[in-house]
């Protein structure tokens, strides 16, 4: 199914309808301020399995973020971080960032038993923020990749949901994506170690 829902102001209807097919453990593919992700709700293990079966990746090795709403969400899920990370964060935030923390207690088993870390993002969207908030919790997020070798980011919502269709339940046309990722930002040890240079600019937040 292929909604349509406008960034500047989502029709809470439309939104209503993506929570309720997350809470049932459906997929989707939503927009962000970077690329196209596919997501699940975090709690669900067997949308979570069906996402890494798509990926063709095993739960405990993937990389997969989470899409939170705020910096008040990511605190559930991320163990105590020092002044310094927070204000850096706050600044950033929401942005073009995926931020690895050292993983709480909260973080579901399966995805972080053997690394013990958790990617984070609060995108500047507000289509992806909305969802997150109507749901009570993040979103799993993994980023949508094209066969082409030029194009290495699917863009097009009409052309994603043409190949997706049959594996996820819901495409949300956001209008058309980026196709530069985000940038992912180590911080478990203290710093800021620039894992993948990406759409964002950290020296701007330093």
């Amino acid at each position: 199914m292929l909604i349509k829902i406008y960034p500047e102001n989502p029709n809470p209807k439309a939104i209503e309808q993506v929570v309720e097919v997350l809470k049932k453990g459906g997929l989707i593919i939503y927009p962000t301020d970077t690329i196209y992700g596919l997501g699940c709700d975090i709690t669900n293990h067997r949308a979570i399995e069906a996402i890494c079966k798509i990926r063709n990746i095993k739960p405990e090795k993937a990389n997969f973020s989470f899409i939170c709403y705020d910096l008040s969400h990511i605190s559930d899920y991320i163990k105590p971080i020092d002044n310094t990370t927070f204000r850096v964060i706050k600044k950033a935030l929401p942005g073009p960032f995926t931020f690895i923390f050292n993983a709480s207690h909260m973080v579901p088993k399966m995805l972080s038993s053997n690394k013990k870390t958790v990617g984070i993002r609060v995108p500047d969207n507000n289509i992806a923020r909305e969802i997150v908030r109507v749901l009570g919790n993040p979103i799993l997020s993994t980023s949508i990749r094209d066969d082409d070798d030029i194009i290495e980011y699917s863009t097009d919502p009409e052309l994603i949901h043409e190949k997706y269709e049959d594996l996820v339940d819901i495409v949300i046309d956001g209008g058309y994506g980026d196709n530069i990722p985000s940038t992912i930002v180590d911080c478990t040890t203290g710093d800021f170690d620039i894992v993948r240079e990406g759409k964002g600019d950290l020296e701007l937040y330093l």
